[in-house]
C-alpha cells in the first residue's frame, strides 16, 4: 500500500517538532519505556494503525519476547505485571472513548493505577496514550504503511 500524501506531520512546518515534543514530554514521567510499547502497540492494534504496529524494531521485539507478541490478549497472558496490566487497561480505556458512557476510566482502574504509578508517571503515561493516538490519527487518515518509518 502507498500513503495518500506525505504524513501530515511532514508536510507542516512545525509538524515534526511538535510531535517530536509530545514524544520528550510523555517519556518524562518515568514510566518503563518497556511499559510505554506495549501500550503504544496496544493502542495501535485498536485503531488499527498498521505503521505504528510495525513500527517496533529487531531490539525491542528481542528483548521483550511475548509480552510484545500476547499484548492483545493482555488479560489472559501470566506474562503482564500488575502495574502493565493497568496501563494497558489506560490505554484501552483512552483509545475507546466512544465505547465509554461517561466514564472514559472507571474510578475503579484509576485507584488500580495509583497502586503502581505516581502523579508524574500518571501524567507521562495519559500523555503516552495521547500521543499515540494523535499518531494513529494521522497515520490512518492518510493510510501510512507499514515498514520503514518515512517520517518519525
Amino acid at each position: 500500500m502507498q500513503a495518500r500524501m506525505k504524513n501530515p506531520a511532514m508536510v507542516l512546518p512545525d509538524g515534526l517538532k511538535a510531535s517530536q515534543a509530545l514524544n520528550k514530554v510523555a517519556t518524562k514521567g518515568g514510566v518503563e519505556p518497556e511499559t510505554l510499547e506495549l501500550v503504544h502497540l496496544r493502542a495501535s492494534q485498536i485503531n488499527g494503525c498498521s505503521a505504528c504496529v510495525g513500527f517496533v524494531d529487531e531490539a525491542k521485539r528481542a528483548a521483550m519476547g511475548d509480552r510484545l507478541w500476547l499484548v492483545s490478549a493482555w488479560q489472559e497472558a501470566p506474562c503482564y505485571t500488575d502495574a502493565e496490566r493497568a496501563a494497558l487497561a489506560l490505554a484501552e480505556s483512552m483509545t475507546r472513548l466512544a465505547d465509554r458512557s461517561g466514564d472514559a476510566v472507571s474510578d475503579e482502574l484509576w485507584t488500580e493505577l495509583t497502586k503502581h504509578y505516581t502523579e508524574e508517571q500518571l501524567a507521562g503515561l495519559i500523555f503516552w496514550v495521547a500521543t499515540t493516538n494523535f499518531y494513529n490519527r494521522l497515520n490512518t487518515a492518510v493510510k501510512e504503511p507499514a515498514g520503514p518509518a518515512t517520517w518519525a
